[in-house]
């Protein structure tokens, strides 16, 4: 598992489309899993869940993105954690498909 957070000061929805189609487009295997969509007055949310295959590991990383606004005017927080491309019964041995997930991600930011 990797993660890495960050407060923005970006447009919500920019970012959102921009991490959408960087991720995407940033892989052939790149897949958008599922998402959701919140907004109560001015705080939105949004998840999105994305998948790749690691040809390092042999397997299928996922990635998730929380993208949260308190409200109009206030920066963005972001959370992105990878999950699945580590090996070992366990201890996580081979996270580098999970890393290079998130290192994709934190390119775009």
């Amino acid at each position: 598992m990797a993660k890495l957070e960050r407060t923005l000061n970006e447009d919500f929805d920019r970012l959102l489309t921009r991490i959408d189609s960087g991720i995407l487009n940033g892989s052939v295997s790149a897949s958008h899993e599922d998402g959701s969509d919140f907004a109560v007055g001015g705080t939105r949310c949004s998840v999105r869940v994305y998948e790749r295959y690691s040809w390092f590991g042999g397997n299928r990383v996922s990635l998730t993105v929380t993208l949260f606004r308190p409200g109009p005017e206030q920066p963005v927080q972001l959370s992105a954690i990878t999950s699945g491309g580590s090996q070992g019964v366990f201890m996580k041995v081979n996270t580098v498909g999970e890393e290079n997930f998130l290192h994709r991600l934190e390119q775009l930011l």
